[in-house]
């Protein structure tokens, strides 16, 4: 019994953290599918070509059947088929699109009784892709009356120091401070270099899921304040298994709770949330009161543009893969953002309808004002590139685009040290 449950932990444990910004570990056979487009992108009508390899240990596979299937974005097949790889190669016709948007063609073969997957997918002009969420005409008098209401609850912050995570240039705590509504608090980690100064600050935010956090201590010796904080309401320094229960229990599923409901759905408190994080960060006498900028991936990155956005004092962003973008998109036939629970017809009532278009990162985005910085892949299918699109696309601000067109919901090393160089540039930080 306690073997099976560290090995749901460690699974779980595992899921986050490539969630966050993990890279899939490397494997024996490897499926590789490459569009005839260095930038895996075409105009609308022109028709697209991949060239499918399958390699074992770096060589190509000869004589293996591999199967197939094309499909817009998210949606059902519209070709599917099988082929036999000559010399371990092939090329296979996509077809094209009528509008923009993307295709994706997965590939599946069996090596030695084991099933391996591949895949590509290609845009056709993405700039052009435009959201489908209605625009609310008291959207930001919704939002204006919660931070107002949100002000009025008492911060009342406590910081614990951590002295096992200090090093000789930071200082480390666990921190938490008044959130939206009465005994409401947000918790988080909290980095500040030890020598005397002011510092520029960053606001981390959280990918999906429920886990513990250690902050950013080493890109804070740099000379940075740096807030990582959860979103749930709940210590973000205990025993994992803690975690694991809550998200396995009372949290499963938390990103639907109270959907028919505006004012009580679950991210409003987490949306408060950030913007009290940017409060309290306003509070420490260490910060230089000027140079604030807010980073995340997948639901941190739609919280980064959510709160830049709902806060002027944010000076920049950076934003991963962002979660929550053109959600009712699967009302249009074509892609929704994460957590997808429009995919599900049943769950497309009025009332889901109506709340999700308060909280889509889509209706935040019209508001930037401010530069960001923006990566993502086309072949994630958790926060599909089409639904991020239909946000990026919007932003009318300065904008970095840095494309990782092969990758799924995962960042490379190469884009997460050109995300904290931009922001590092930005607040004038020496990243050295």
């Amino acid at each position: 019994m306690i073997s099976k449950l560290r090995d749901v932990w460690l699974f779980v444990l595992l899921s986050l953290f490539m969630t966050a910004f993990g890279q899939p570990a490397e494997r024996m056979v490897n499926i590789k599918v490459v569009p005839n487009h260095d930038s895996w992108v075409y105009k609308i009508g022109e028709k697209a070509k991949v060239k499918i390899m399958v390699f074992v240990n770096g060589s190509l596979l000869d004589k293996t059947e591999i199967s197939y299937s094309i499909s817009p974005d998210m949606m059902p097949p519209i070709a599917e088929g099988k082929k036999i790889l000559k010399s371990g190669e092939t090329e296979l016709e996509l077809g094209t699109m009528k509008t923009s948007g993307f295709l994706r063609c997965k590939v599946q073969a069996e090596v030695e009784g084991r099933k391996y997957e591949g895949m590509a997918t290609v845009g056709f002009e993405p700039e052009k892709i435009t959201p489908t969420v209605n625009y609310p005409e008291d959207f930001w008098e919704f939002w204006e009356k919660a931070k107002m209401e949100a002000s009025k609850e008492p911060m009342n912050p406590k910081m614990t120091l951590m002295p096992e995570r200090c090093t000789s240039k930071v200082n480390v705590y666990h921190v938490s401070f008044g959130n939206y509504s009465y005994a409401s608090r947000i918790y988080g980690i909290l980095c500040i270099p030890k020598a005397q100064g002011r510092y520029p600050a960053v606001l981390k935010l959280p990918g999906a899921g429920v886990r513990a956090y250690l902050g950013e201590v080493e890109r804070a010796e740099k000379g940075v304040i740096i807030l990582e904080i959860g979103i749930h309401g709940i210590p973000v320094n205990m025993e994992g298994p803690v975690y694991t229960n809550l998200y396995m229990g009372a949290l499963r599923n938390y990103h639907s709770f109270n959907l028919d409901d505006r004012d009580r759905y679950y991210y409003k408190r987490v949306y408060m949330g950030c913007v009290r994080a940017i409060d309290f960060l306003y509070s420490l006498p260490e910060f230089d009161g000027e140079n604030l900028g807010t980073f995340g991936g997948s639901q941190g990155g739609a919280l980064s543009i959510i709160t830049a956005a709902l806060d002027n004092r944010v000076k920049g962003l950076v934003s991963y893969y962002p979660a929550l973008c053109d959600m009712v998109g699967y009302l249009h036939g074509r892609a929704g953002g994460w957590p997808h629970f429009l995919k599900d017809e049943k769950n497309r009532t009025s009332a889901r309808i109506y709340t999700a278009s308060y909280y889509d990162v889509v209706n935040f985005a019209r508001q930037i004002k401010v530069p960001g910085f923006y990566t993502f892949g086309y072949n994630d299918t958790t926060c599909p590139p089409t639904s991020v699109y239909s946000a990026y696309n919007i932003i009318k601000a300065p904008k970095t685009l840095v494309l990782a067109q092969n990758t799924g919901h995962y960042a490379y090393p190469e884009q997460t040290s050109k995300a904290w160089k931009w922001m590092m540039d930005l607040l004038k930080v020496n990243n050295k």
